[in-house]
This record gives C-alpha cells, structure tokens and sequence, in this order.
C-alpha cells in the first residue's frame, strides 16, 4: 500500500463550526432537498446589496488599470480614510502609519496572533466567541481561553470571571463588540472594566468592532477612548456595513499614544509583506465606500431591525427554546432547553434540524464548549417571509415529541 503523506498537527486542529456545518447542507442538496441556509452572516446573499457607487468605484479602478501591487501596508489614501472614519464615527485618534489593511477581519486575527503568542501562551475570548480567534490561537499552539458572559443579561461579559482567568501565561484579552454570535452590545461601563483588567495585568486589548454601525438601541462604544493612555488593536472591515462580503477588505489598527506596541507592529507590518499586498482595485473601492454618501446604512440597520424583533419575538414563542434579544450585528442565539435529554449535544440538534426542516443553523458548542453549548446561531438576514417559513418549519420540528 502507499504510504500517506500526513498533514500537520496544527492544521487537523482547526475548526470554523460556521462553514463546517455547510457540508451536512451539500449532501442533503444532493439528493434534491431545498436547504435555507441561516448559519453564514452575509447580507449580499439576501436583499442586501453592495451600494452602486461603491461597486463603480471598483470598475473604474480596474478600467483606470490600477492592477498592481499595492503597498504592503495598504493603500495609502485608504488608511488616510480609514483614520478619517474611525474619528469621525468611534472618536479613535490614529494616524494612516498605525493602519494596516487586510484581506477581511479574518487575516487580521491570524496576524496579531501570529506576533502575539508563543507556544502556551493564552488570549481570553469572550464565552462564545467568533470561532477564528480560538482557531488561530490554537494554530500557532497557544490556548484560547472563554470568559463567562451572562446570558440573564444580554450576554454581557462577568468581568469577576474574566478577572480569575488571568494567569501568568495571558497575553491578551478579546472584546467582540458588537457581539458575534450573541448580538450583545456593551455599555462604557462595561468596557471600562475590561480595559481597567487589562492595564492591571499588561495585557494587550483585542477590540473587533467590524458590527460597529449596526446597532439597534444602545449606543456603540469603541474601546480605544475610552483606554485613554491605554493601548488598544482595533479590528474592522468592510464586509458588514458596506455589504462586500466577497471583497475581503478589512483592517487593523494600532491605537498606543505611548509607544508601547512598536514591535508587535512592526511584526505584523513584516507579515503584511510576506503576503505582498490586499487586492489593490478593491482597496480603491473602499476609500470610496468610506468618503461616499452613508445612506445606505440608516436603511439597513431599519430593515435589519424589523427583522430582528421578529425573528426574536418568534424564537420565544417556540415551546422548548429561549432567546435574549440582540442589540447589535444580525445574529440570534437562542437556548434549547431538552439539548441533554431529547438531544444528546446541540450539533445532534443541528443536524436533526436541518434533516428534518432542510433549514440550516449553527451548532452553539462550536463557539465555546462551555458557554455555546445547549445553543444555536442564526442570522435574522432574509426577508420575513423567508424566516417565517424557517421557523413554521423549526415549531413544527419541537412540537413533534
């Protein structure tokens, strides 16, 4: 027999729950079946659509031959727009040299773990958390580590337990806000304490605000001004806000008014240089996504808002499963209460639901172990007539003992 060439270690430890659950999807569409697909966080597959200035901004610049590599760093007037945005909008003070622009959130995250973690070291993440942050963690062979957040209440972070997973070994501390796969938003207060942990300990602040203009009620508040002296990485991108979900483009940014960062970002600064660049038309499309009109988000944060009080005032009305509301992004997580007992994990729930309906969700313990599981994740994107017809099918489904 010949032998197998075997993969590394590092690589068979990798998961991303959200795409894993799509191959159970493709078998059932293989033999006919029709499946709504309610796992994956992208407007454009729904009535969502990238806004046409933008879009013309992408052909003029490849029509304009603008084809090249680009700066490593990123395109120069994007990080200027970028500076420009994260001031005028989250009252972040950053200059273009503290940018680097990425191919989507997801590279950012795989760069500051890269140039943050030794093997053993450990990032505190909220519990559950966006799935990349533990899986990039876990890749570079250090441990991510989930600190409570309370369901009870909105799934705001215990910031008694975040303080008694600090160990010797932390290096950082994560805060998703807006919050996926929780929908939470937390208040100054709540991000005052976490930064306030965080100076305590010396530990570097991870703050994703890719969601940061989708929000329902609460006011959105960025870490950075309120770390003051503090330094904070910001993580953002274009993906959510303006709908260019396929386009990869995001960004990071180094917010240290006292220097203290310079080597993690030169390191990461390095990386972006093994990678040559991000896509150089579509980083011209984002200057003009950010320097363009703004209508468009008004527009959707109101739809998505209809959809999320229905979506959530549905879930609840569903015997067997509960779900705080969100107040932030375009996901749901709600609880099932028999996951245990007429369920044996909630990726049997999942699976059963999705045999049974043909509608696809999100297993919970495939965004914490401890705090996901007994749940699911969908997003509240379709239209109301597309959800109702998921969740007729969902009731059904728990009505049937």
């Amino acid at each position: 027999m010949t032998a197998q060439f075997k993969a590394t270690k590092r690589v068979s430890r990798i998961r991303y729950a959200i795409r894993d659950v799509i191959e159970f999807a493709k078998k059932l569409e293989k033999t006919g079946r029709q499946i709504t697909y309610l796992n994956i966080g992208d407007p454009v597959k729904f009535d969502f659509d990238t806004p046409e200035f933008v879009k013309t901004a992408l052909f003029d610049a490849v029509r304009a031959g603008e084809n090249w590599y680009g700066t490593s760093e990123g395109d120069p007037e994007l990080r200027e727009a970028i500076c420009k945005k994260e001031k005028q909008v989250n009252n972040v003070d950053i200059s273009p040299d503290d940018v680097i622009v990425t191919t989507g959130v997801s590279e950012a995250i795989f760069m500051i773990m890269a140039a943050l973690l030794e093997e053993d070291d450990e990032i505190l993440v909220p519990g559950p958390t966006y799935p990349p942050y533990s899986s990039y963690a876990n890749f570079f062979q250090g441990r991510s580590i989930a600190y409570r957040t309370i369901e009870e209440e909105g799934w705001r972070p215990d910031i008694e337990d975040l303080r008694r997973k600090i160990s010797s070994k932390t290096k950082g501390i994560t805060i998703i806000n807006p919050n996926n796969p929780c929908g939470a938003v937390y208040d100054r207060k709540t991000v005052r304490a976490i930064v306030d942990l965080a100076a305590e300990n010396n530990l570097v602040i991870l703050s994703d605000e890719i969601y940061d203009r989708i929000v329902y009620e609460e006011e959105f508040v960025s870490t950075a001004p309120i770390a003051k002296d503090y330094p904070v990485i910001g993580l953002n991108g274009f993906s959510k806000t303006y709908l260019a979900t396929g386009w990869r483009l995001g960004y990071l940014y180094f917010y240290d008014p006292e220097g203290r960062m310079e080597q993690l970002k030169e390191s990461v600064k390095k990386e972006s240089r093994i990678r040559l660049c991000t896509n150089t038309p579509i980083q011209r499309a984002g200057i003009a996504a950010l320097n363009g009109p703004q209508d468009h988000i008004k527009a959707m944060v109101e739809k998505l808002r209809r959809r999320r009080d229905y979506a959530w005032k549905r879930l609840n009305d569903i015997e067997g499963i509960t779900c705080t509301k969100p107040h932030g992004a375009f996901y749901v997580f709600p609880k099932v209460h028999e996951i245990g007992q007429r369920w044996k994990t909630d990726m049997d729930f999942v699976l059963d639901v999705l045999e049974k309906t043909g509608v696809l969700f999100v297993h919970g313990s495939g965004f914490c172990e401890t705090y996901g599981t007994g749940h699911f994740r969908g997003v509240f994107l379709p239209q109301i007539e597309v959800l109702e017809e998921a969740f007729n099918r969902l009731e059904e489904f728990m009505n049937k003992k």
